[in-house]
């Protein structure tokens, strides 16, 4: 038996809430608790998951307050004497950390806490800062089990970190998972026709983002290689999926470079509809880059285009390079040049054989490692590895 502590959780949008959420599908029933907060739709999404979700009596924004956390942490407490767990995951490190560790001191049980990119930039930011939040970093990270990364360049920044902490690490305390996706859910030959007439998309040669609309997605990037190939391919259009505080920004991008009626800014799309409009794609675009403490730790998204058959083009910067399988899976590039994403993009758009192959690859990526079951058996191994060890006393150096 497992217990799951995290602040991310369906119905809460977003890539870490979507992890959780199918973390929590696939573990064997009885065999996970997860504890959360509280979401005005949340009883129309539990009942899916099959494992026991307790949810705290406050809101989930309100778990990150004191008041939130004291909470959240006798609850957890609570839960561990009840159900005897023998590992503790933590979705995200703050704030999920602060309950378990408080579970480890009273109740005995390790934890494990999962790292995700940004989270690690804007902590090694304010232990910069704050002689207060550094000294909660060390202890929260001293007194972790493990620490899961999810691409080799999330882990690379949190041995930096551990470091910069004056903490100690191995190879054994700080593992890396790749994430993936649902090849059920995500596949080629979806009928796009119900989307198309739903969000009024006209026929078309479509590129393809979903992502939240902040600053680090690249979505600029790709307006301006819309306009810079939009007379060598008139019927070209960009659908962007995803809401966010860039979206007037960038709409006004879109009408100065003069692509304003080629762009489709879709917000408040469900999760039913995704796969019909990866399928609308040609070509799907995930040119992150860092921009104001962020960055893309992993890129699920990717691994759900691929999953669709759907050629990819990604950046080099942060985790992509471990979602995206440059000339298997799609293409890498440098996403802070318009002119490198232009030529890739254009490259799939003129040879339709290498666009089909790369798609075609992308699916038996994922069918074969790219997908959920597989990262849901690596932290069960991971979690069953830790719970036989001692809880670690890491000392600053």
């Amino acid at each position: 038996m497992h217990l799951l502590l995290t602040y991310d959780f369906p119905p809460i949008p977003g890539g870490i809430s979507r992890w959780m959420g199918e973390l929590a599908r696939r573990y064997p029933a009885h065999e996970l608790v997860v504890s959360t907060g509280q979401h005005p739709d949340s009883q129309d999404t539990d009942p899916q998951f099959g494992v026991t979700v307790d949810r705290v009596p406050i809101s989930a924004r309100r778990l990150r307050t004191i008041q939130g956390l004291l909470l959240w942490s006798r609850r957890a407490a609570t839960l561990a004497r009840l159900h005897r767990p023998s590992f503790t995951w933590c979705g995200n490190l703050k704030p999920a950390a602060y309950p378990a560790k408080w579970v480890r001191e009273r109740v005995g049980v390790p934890y494990g806490a999962i790292v995700h990119g940004t989270d690690l930039l804007l902590l090694q930011h304010r232990i910069h800062q704050s002689v207060v939040k550094r000294r909660a970093a060390q202890a929260l990270l001293q007194s972790a089990s493990v620490l899961v990364a999810n691409s080799r360049w999330t882990r690379n920044l949190c041995l930096t970190v551990l470091n910069e902490l004056g903490l100690k690490a191995n190879d054994t305390q700080v593992r890396t998972v790749p994430l993936g996706t649902d090849p059920g859910h995500f596949r080629p030959g979806v009928d796009t026709d119900a989307v198309r007439a739903r969000y009024r998309l006209p026929r078309g040669r479509y590129l393809v983002t979903v992502a939240r609309l902040a600053a680090h997605k690249g979505i600029d990037t790709v307006l301006r290689v819309v306009a810079t190939l939009a007379r060598e391919v008139p019927e070209l259009r960009y659908a962007v999926v995803g809401s966010g505080q860039k979206q007037e920004e960038l709409e006004t991008l879109a009408r100065e470079l003069g692509v304003a009626d080629r762009v489709h800014f879709l917000t408040d799309v469900p999760d039913r509809d995704l796969p019909a409009l990866y399928n609308l794609a040609e070509v799907y675009l995930g040119v992150s880059r860092p921009a104001e403490l962020m960055i893309e730790g992993f890129g699920i998204a990717l691994t759900e285009a691929s999953a669709c058959g759907v050629p990819v083009v990604a950046g080099t910067s942060g985790g992509m390079p471990d979602a995206v399988r440059d000339g298997e899976t799609g293409l890498l590039v440098d996403s802070e040049s318009v002119e490198a994403v232009t030529g890739a993009v254009r490259r799939l758009l003129e040879d339709r054989e290498l666009a089909r192959r790369l798609g075609a690859e992308g699916r038996r990526a994922v069918e074969t490692f790219y997908n959920w079951d597989r990262v849901t058996a690596e932290l069960r191994d991971i979690a069953e590895e830790f719970s036989r060890r001692p809880a670690p006393r890491r000392a600053a150096r």
